[in-house]
């Protein structure tokens, strides 16, 4: 089925639009029509649609979430949380509820395969620079605070996903992996890093997702026999870092980076290839607490695991259809500021819709005029990110401990968060 969008340009043109055939042109005549210019349909129901939601409740508009997963992820990976993100989440009055369930660190230390302390860097830094507006949460207690916003008020769709898409003059007609069809105004895809919103606009998801050389995994486990309260602790050897934090509860949490050339297709959802991969890689460390780590990583069922990639989309819309957060400009895993740039995003994209009057091309098109330039700076700082984040040779790892060594002098320090956290982008007042 191919889209029907005004403004074909040689990006887009004969893009198939359905390649999974569930649905064929012309089967979407029955669709159940809500439109008037208030509904839209958002896909993803992580931190990018729901804050998308909150925001378009507040204009007036009707959303309705639909998530493929059965119901509402929890937990997930450790985020550090500030800037444009904490700016909208203040807005939304959710700064002591992420308080509540985040997490403060003081220091980040780096030790050597016997524990001993290699490098370190302290936190007063970062408050000089941002004050007490910094936390660390779990993604999807982030998730769900934002979530838990609009949960009743807005309609959401577990356990299915958008089939299909056909876009019309005055709307986009949308088939579900259950059966069901129904019309929207427009259609956003907050679908996450791999799309499937994004798939079916553009072109083929490989040419837009930059892989920047290396795999990152986490996971959860209780009982682990090392603490290291308000700490993020981290072992690193050339191309590989292995990172642990305290939780509550008696839960610590893993970070795994390493490197690898060329993205393995075999990696994609298959739990013991993943397991196997993190001890091919691992395997030879010598760090004294990697035997512990890796029983608990043998005995864990749930492994979040995926190519460290960014997002480099042509164009975030076409017609009535746009996308937000990771599916457009995905920074990155490491970059560190995903979640909170996704809320920026979703801000912005809900602003110039309510000032659009209905205008969804026009409003989509000024979303992405004010906010590209910006991600895209971002993104370019984050691939620099990424080699200092794991060194891939004990040259780069001895360079690194002098410059966190460095921080221990406050002009050095400071200099450094500046240039590393500081947004240099106020949000629109909408």
């Amino acid at each position: 089925m191919k889209r029907n969008a005004p403004d074909e340009d040689a990006t887009h043109s004969n893009v198939d639009f359905c390649r999974s055939g569930v649905l064929r042109l012309g089967q979407l005549q029955g669709a159940v029509r809500t439109v008037g210019n208030k509904t839209v349909l958002i896909s993803g129901a992580g931190v990018a649609g729901p804050t998308l939601a909150y925001w378009l409740l507040e204009s007036g508009f009707q959303p309705v979430i639909v998530e493929r997963a059965p119901k509402f992820r929890e937990a997930g990976y450790i985020v550090d949380f500030w800037g444009l993100g904490y700016d909208v989440a203040e807005q939304m009055g959710l700064i002591p509820a992420l308080h509540t369930n985040g997490y403060v660190n003081d220091r980040a230390v780096f030790v050597r395969a016997d524990g001993r302390e290699r490098s370190s860097f302290g936190g007063d830094a970062l408050r000089r620079s941002l004050g007490d507006r910094f936390l660390s949460i779990q993604r999807g207690d982030l998730a769900r605070l934002i979530y838990d916003t609009v949960r009743d008020r807005v309609e959401t769709r577990f356990g299915d996903e958008i089939a299909v898409l056909e876009q019309r003059a005055d709307c986009v007609e949308v088939g579900f992996r259950d059966g069901k069809i129904r019309s929207f105004d427009c259609v956003v895809g907050a679908d996450g890093l791999h799309s499937k919103v994004r798939a079916e606009m553009f072109v083929p998801r490989t040419a837009i997702e930059r892989y920047l050389g290396y795999y990152a995994a986490v996971f959860v486990t209780r009982g682990y026999s090392r603490r290291s309260d308000r700490t993020y602790l981290s072992y690193a050897s050339p191309g590989r870092q292995i990172s642990r934090f305290a939780l509550r509860d008696d839960e610590t949490g893993f970070l795994f980076v390493f490197r690898k050339r060329d993205r393995d297709p075999e990696l994609a959802r298959d739990l013991p290839a993943q397991k196997r991969a993190l001890f091919q890689a691992f395997e030879t460390e010598k760090w004294e607490e990697w035997p512990e780590i890796r029983k608990h990583l043998e005995a864990c069922d749930d492994l979040y695991f995926d190519a460290v990639a960014q997002v480099e989309c042509p164009l975030w819309s076409t017609g009535r259809v746009a996308l937000v957060g990771d599916a457009a400009y995905c920074p990155s895993l490491l970059a560190g500021e995903g979640s909170a740039l996704a809320m920026a995003g979703a801000y912005i994209l809900a602003g110039e819709m309510a000032g659009a009057t209905g205008d969804c091309s026009a409003a989509f098109g000024s979303y992405e005029r004010r906010f590209r330039p910006f991600i895209e700076r971002k993104q370019k700082s984050a691939r620099a990110f990424a080699s200092s984040f794991a060194p891939t040779t004990s040259g780069g790892l001895i360079v690194r401990d002098i410059v966190l060594k460095l921080t221990a002098i406050p002009l050095i320090a400071d200099r450094l968060m500046r240039r590393f956290v500081t947004d240099n982008f106020s949000l629109p007042k909408y």
